[in-house]
């Protein structure tokens, strides 16, 4: 008899305070019965970004509401689910710790299990999720706090081809954002002025491309941005709406054809694996952006490789994934105790050395 699962997954690790319930018969496609998400933008808009002591208050008083919303949507109650997966890291420390412990309280309640996830495992884990993608595939996780190109071997088993030595992408768009005045999140922002812009006009540097790995590095590209809005904002006066529709596209392109040209080298390094079925995932927040979506796609069908990305409800941070994330790792018979620590920092592979240096806490990625 196939076994079914139900999972129940919370996600608080930045802005976005959320919970899902995921089920799967056996082997067969997992269903998302539920998933509520409730944003922050509001709460952090007139400080240009996230404020960590903020958003961790507002997970604290609304992840209950959240887990009954999800709870509500799927018409279950707590006693039909098999286990209770959440964040566990990384993240911002204060709300990772309001996500970890409401998990705690729900598990000591109902006696239902506890499985700590991490984060980035949810993200890389999404195309399993929605399409069912045997291992071994290609993912790159690019959002707002993290970038990197991960050969996903299995459910905790994961190869770091390379990422991000500064600036993620994500944090790059939302710096240009501030610095062009625009409304945060920055990547939505950033694109959609940038459809209304001359990538060409202004030229901005591809980071790294001139060294053979799959590295990346965004903080320059930032830097450039600001010294051109500077140079163009002293010769006018100020800057115009074309001008910084303009300076938006040219980021942009830089920011895809870095991607684009990356992405080339971390897929012949994964073809080496001799996957059955070459497969390339993008997850994460800036996968949402078509301008990147649409550039990786023509670098998979020039490899010969699938490309997937998940729907852009799945793409920023959602429960969901953490819910299917910690079902991969209940069915390895992983759980937790009431000793489950937040972690501030947790990279998938944990054998590559820190591209972003370490301290008391760990490398940061």
């Amino acid at each position: 008899m196939e076994q079914t699962l139900t999972i129940l997954g919370l996600e608080s690790s930045c802005d976005d305070t959320a919970a899902a319930i995921v089920r799967q018969t056996g082997d067969g496609a997992a269903e998302i019965l539920s998933s509520v998400v409730h944003g922050q933008t509001e709460l952090h808009s007139a400080f240009g970004g996230v404020v960590p002591e903020i958003a961790a208050r507002a997970h604290a008083e609304k992840l209950d509401v959240c887990v009954m919303q999800a709870l509500e949507q799927s018409c279950l109650s707590l006693t039909d689910v098999d286990a209770i997966a959440v964040t566990a890291g990384p993240g911002l420390i204060g709300g990772v710790m309001s996500g970890v412990m409401c998990a705690k309280g729900l598990s000591a309640a109902t006696g239902k299990p506890l499985v700590g996830v991490n984060h980035l495992a949810g993200h890389a884990l999404t195309p399993r999720l929605t399409d069912g993608v045997a291992f071994p595939y290609l993912m790159l996780l690019v959002s707002g706090g993290h970038c990197q190109y991960l050969v996903s071997h299995g459910p905790e088993e994961f190869t770091r081809l390379g990422g991000t030595i500064d600036d993620a992408p994500g944090e790059a768009f939302d710096k240009t954002a501030r610095l062009l005045g625009l409304p945060q999140p920055g990547g939505p922002s950033v694109e959609a002025e940038a459809r209304n812009g001359d990538p060409k006009r202004f030229r901005f540097p591809r980071p790294l491309l001139d060294r053979p790995d799959c590295d990346l590095s965004f903080s320059g590209l930032k830097t450039a941005l600001m010294r051109m809005r500077d140079q163009v904002a002293g010769e006018k006066g100020g800057l115009s709406r074309q001008d910084r529709a303009d300076l938006c596209a040219g980021f942009q392109q830089a920011v895809v054809d870095t991607l684009a040209e990356k992405t080339r080298r971390a897929l012949k390094l994964y073809l080496e694996h001799d996957p059955a079925q070459p497969t390339v995932a993008v997850a994460g927040g800036v996968a949402a952006n078509t301008a990147i979506r649409t550039a990786l796609q023509e670098v998979c069908a020039d490899a010969g490789a699938e490309f997937l990305a998940p729907p852009l409800a799945l793409c920023t941070d959602n429960a969901a994934m953490i819910a299917y994330a910690g079902m991969e790792r209940f069915k390895l018979g992983k759980t937790d105790g009431m000793d489950l620590m937040a972690r501030p920092r947790w990279p998938l592979d944990q054998s590559a050395p820190a591209m972003l240096g370490s301290g008391k806490k760990g490398a940061k990625a």
